[in-house]
C-alpha cells in the first residue's frame, strides 16, 4: 500500500517542468549532509532541535530493534540478534540498553511536543492555516510514537518477566534498562498471560510500524523521507539571483532572429504560459518542496510582511501547492488523466493579496531546516499576473510605465534628473 501512494506522489511531482538540479553533485552531498542528516539549521532554536534530535536518532536507530522483530515473526525465532553476544563483551545487551534509553528520549520528546503544541500556545504553532487536520495530524503522530515506545517497554517488561522464570522459547538475552522498572507490575501474573501480553504488544508495534508507514503519505511527516533528496535537490545560485523566463527569453530571441525556431514545448496539451498559474507551470522541485514542508512555521515566524500583520504566510504557501497538487492527483485517479476542474492554485488557494505583500526578502527560505523555497513560487505567480494578466499594483505598473518612457522608475524627463543638485 506504501509504495503505491508512493508511486502516486512522484506522478504528482513529475507533473511540474523540467528543471536541472544534476550539477556539482559534491555540494550536494555535502550540503544534504550538514542540512538533511545534521539537521544544521534545526540548531538554530536549540530547546526545539534537541528535543527534535531525540525523536529522530530514536526514530532512526530504533528500527534495528523493529528489523529484529520481523526477522524473529517471519522465522520463529526469539531476539535473534543476541548472536551478537559474545564471551569477552555482550554487546547484544548494550544495544538492546541503548534502544530503550533512546525509546525513553523519544517518549520524553514527544511528550514535551505535544505540551508545546497543546498548552503553551507557541505563536508559529498556533497560527490559523493549522487550524482543522494539520494540527490534528501532528497531535496524531506524536500520540502514535509514545503509543509505539509504550507497547516497546511493555514488550520488553513481559519478555523480561519470562526469562526470569525460564519460559521456554524465551531466551536470556538483552538488558532493559527502562523495562525492568514495570517488571514488578507484572509480578504474580501467569506464564500464559506473560506469554499473551508480550505477543499483544509485538503484534500492536508491528502493525503500528506498517500504519505509521501508510500514515505518512496523507501527513506533513511525509518529509522523513522526502527531506534528504529535497535537500540535495536545493538551488544551489546565491539567494535573491532571480533567472529569466525560458518562455520570455525564446519570445526575444524569435523577435531578434527570425531565423530562430523555438524548442517543442514539454507538454504540447497545455498552452504555454508566462510564469504560473497552476501546479502545472510550477517545476517539479517546487512540487517536492510542497511535499516536504514540515509546517514547522519557521519560515512564516521570519516573514516580515507576516510580522507586520499582512495576509502573507510562507508556510501556508507551501500547504495550499500540496493540497492543490493532492487535489489534482485525486483527479487523475478518478478520470484517467486531468479533467479542468475550473480551479487553479491562483485564486482557488493563493490570493493576489499574499504574493503582493512578499517583500523578496528571502528570510522564508534562509529559515527553512530543510532548504525549501516559497518565494520562488510567490516570484512565478507574480510573474503570471504582471505577463498574462497585467495585475501588477498600481505603484509598480506606474514605476513600469516611467521606466519604459523615463529610462528611471520616477516621473520625470531623464533632462531633469540633475535639477535637484541646482539649489546647491
Amino acid at each position: 500500500m506504501f509504495f503505491l501512494n508512493a508511486k502516486k506522489i512522484r506522478r504528482n511531482i513529475l507533473l511540474g517542468k523540467d528543471v536541472n538540479r544534476s550539477d556539482n553533485k559534491a555540494a550536494r552531498w555535502k550540503l544534504m549532509s550538514l542540512v538533511a542528516l545534521g539537521q544544521k539549521k534545526m540548531f538554530e532554536r536549540p530547546i526545539p532541535a534537541l528535543l527534535h534530535l531525540f525523536v529522530y536518532v530514536g526514530f532512526v536507530l530504533i528500527n534495528i530493534e523493529v528489523a529484529e522483530m520481523f526477522i524473529d515473526g517471519i522465522f520463529g525465532t526469539h531476539r535473534f540478534l543476541s548472536i551478537l553476544n559474545f564471551e569477552t563483551f555482550h554487546f547484544y545487551n548494550f544495544l538492546i540498553g541503548f534502544f530503550e534509553i533512546l525509546a525513553f528520549l523519544v517518549t520524553l520528546g514527544c511528550i514535551l511536543f505535544l505540551i508545546r503544541r497543546n498548552i503553551l500556545n507557541i505563536k508559529r504553532l498556533a497560527m490559523q492555516e493549522l487550524d482543522g487536520w494539520p494540527k490534528t495530524d501532528a497531535n496524531l503522530i506524536l500520540i502514535s510514537e509514545i503509543l509505539l515506545m509504550s507497547a516497546l517497554f511493555v514488550m520488553n517488561a513481559a519478555d523480561q518477566s519470562l526469562q526470569l522464570i525460564g519460559s521456554e522459547h524465551y531466551i536470556a538475552a538483552g538488558n532493559f534498562p527502562v523495562s525492568n522498572l514495570l517488571v514488578p507490575m507484572l509480578s504474580g501474573i501467569s506464564e500464559n498471560s506473560l506469554i499473551f501480553i508480550e505477543r499483544f504488544c509485538w503484534w500492536f508495534h508491528i502493525i503500528g510500524i506498517l500504519s505509521f508507514l501508510n500514515f505518512l503519505v496523507i501527513s506533513k511527516h511525509l518529509h522523513i523521507l522526502l527531506a534528504f533528496p529535497n535537500v540535495f535537490y536545493s538551488n544551489l545560485i546565491p539567494k535573491g539571483s532571480f533567472t529569466n523566463l525560458e518562455s520570455v527569453t525564446n519570445e526575444v530571441k524569435a523577435m531578434m532572429d527570425p531565423s530562430f525556431t523555438p524548442p517543442a514545448p514539454a507538454n504540447p496539451d497545455q498552452p504555454m504560459r508566462f510564469g504560473a498559474k497552476d501546479v502545472f507551470d510550477l517545476t517539479w522541485k517546487q512540487l517536492l518542496d510542497s511535499y516536504t514542508c514540515t509546517e514547522c512555521g519557521r519560515c512564516t515566524l521570519a516573514c516580515p510582511a507576516n510580522q507586520t500583520g499582512k495576509l502573507l504566510s510562507p508556510r501556508k504557501i507551501m500547504m495550499d501547492t500540496r493540497d492543490r497538487l493532492v487535489e489534482v492527483g485525486k483527479n487523475i485517479d478518478k478520470n484517467g488523466k486531468f479533467t479542468d476542474d475550473g480551479k487553479s492554485l491562483f485564486g482557488d488557494y493563493i490570493s493576489a493579496e499574499e504574493l503582493w505583500a512578499c517583500t523578496t526578502c528571502n528570510a522564508c527560505t534562509q529559515e527553512c531546516p530543510v532548504n525549501i523555497d516559497p518565494l520562488g513560487i510567490i516570484i512565478d505567480i507574480r510573474r503570471f499576473l504582471v505577463m498574462e494578466q497585467s495585475a501588477a499594483p498600481q505603484p509598480i505598473n506606474m514605476m513600469s510605465t516611467n521606466i519604459e518612457n523615463n529610462g528611471a522608475p520616477w516621473q520625470y524627463s531623464p533632462a531633469d534628473r540633475l535639477n535637484w543638485a541646482k539649489e546647491n
